[in-house]
């Protein structure tokens, strides 16, 4: 059989590229003659970065220091991809999640954390001046509606004073004008999304991410919401835009800067040659930490299962916990590392041991 291993990261225990290995590892103790191909996977979130970096040669990781989303300093880096022809400085490749990410945190900060790290980051890299960005704005910790992203960039959001507002959620009511004419011109600028949420409404950035972010009460929610609306019309921007709603709001306002939205998950698909590594495949295995009811929205699994399914590959999904109101019926098999621990915290202590498991399953399932 040839199996192609295909999945995401599981955010917060392992990498993407690790998670490949095991599941792949836990396969051959099953069946020892297949042809094994990996490619793990990314769709704007965490390991987005990385996947670049594997799959694009000559490519350099650029350290930066930012303020993360815990008011604290944050080392990371951005990546310098080589130049090309529609590129000739190169192209700069930033990733949400390692710079305002929300495993950045120990504790939730609905209100105070921002998107300023994220700014800074890109910042960095215009400084060195890149041609081209490509950002990943998955696993956001703020609500921020990018406003700490682009103040960064040298825009200013001011109240009816004519001061600057406070940083994160906690500021958006106040904002009354938004001063645009220090902000840094956008490049080329592709930004990748794994989710089709607006800016606002029942699907927005507020009600549905906002609690995981630690909006719980519905008057905050609702507060948020009205003033991410309100932002919108100061930035001229359309809150029912597909994507706008992503990472907090930055999705929209990366699209007023100048950016172009686009599928994650189809994006980094392109980049490791998903489509072509797919052909003649038997079996390809994804996953991700959390397989759920928003999982068939741009989420790596659903658009890897679409993959295998239009060149005849059965997908199998292995997933750290999976809910009951996730869609599994693009998969052939399905295990949940949760049930296969027997605790989700099993699952998290170790995810390697626990997906190797995994693997075996998902082997003994299909070859049978």
């Amino acid at each position: 059989m040839r199996v192609v291993f295909a999945p995401d990261s599981f955010k917060g225990s392992i990498t993407a590229a690790d998670a490949a290995a095991a599941l792949a590892d836990g396969w051959t103790s099953v069946d020892p003659t297949a042809h094994i191909v990996l490619r793990p996977m990314a769709d704007g979130g965490e390991g987005t970065v990385e996947a670049f970096a594997a799959a694009v040669t000559g490519s350099e990781r650029m350290p930066v220091t930012v303020d993360g989303p815990a008011g604290v300093p944050v080392q990371t880096a951005w990546l310098l991809l080589p130049p090309t022809s529609d590129a000739p400085h190169g192209t700069g490749v930033i990733d949400l999640a390692s710079t305002s990410g929300i495993e950045l945190l120990d504790e939730l900060r609905p209100f105070e954390a921002d998107s300023s790290g994220f700014g800074q980051a890109i910042a960095a890299a215009l400084d060195h001046g890149v041609s081209r960005l490509v950002l990943g704005i998955g696993s956001s910790a703020s609500t921020d509606g990018g406003t700490g992203m682009l103040t960064a960039l040298g825009a200013r959001f001011l109240d009816s004073d004519g001061a600057p507002v406070e940083p994160g959620a906690r500021g958006l009511a106040d904002i009354a004008e938004v001063d645009v004419t220090a902000l840094r011109a956008a490049p080329d600028t592709l930004v990748l999304t794994d989710v089709t949420n607006p800016l606002t409404g029942h699907r927005g950035a507020a009600a549905v991410f906002g609690p995981q972010k630690g909006l719980t009460a519905q008057s905050d929610i609702k507060a948020v919401d009205a003033s991410l609306a309100r932002l919108a019309r100061l930035m001229d921007l359309d809150p029912d835009l597909q994507g706008s709603g992503a990472a907090g709001g930055v999705g929209g306002a990366l699209v007023a800067w100048g950016a172009v939205l686009a599928s994650g998950a189809q994006e980094v698909a392109r980049l490791v040659d998903l489509a072509g590594t797919l052909e003649g495949a038997d079996v390809v295995v994804t996953g991700e930490g959390s397989y759920d009811g928003q999982s068939g929205d741009g989420k790596v699994p659903s658009y890897v299962a679409g993959l295998g399914d239009a060149v005849g590959a059965r997908a199998a999904l292995a997933a750290g916990r999976v809910t009951p109101d996730a869609d599994t019926g693009p998969f052939a098999a399905v295990v949940s590392l949760t049930e296969l621990a027997g605790s989700s915290d099993a699952a998290l202590a170790g995810p390697a041991r626990h997906l190797r498991a995994a693997g075996a399953a998902l082997a003994r399932t299909l070859i049978a």
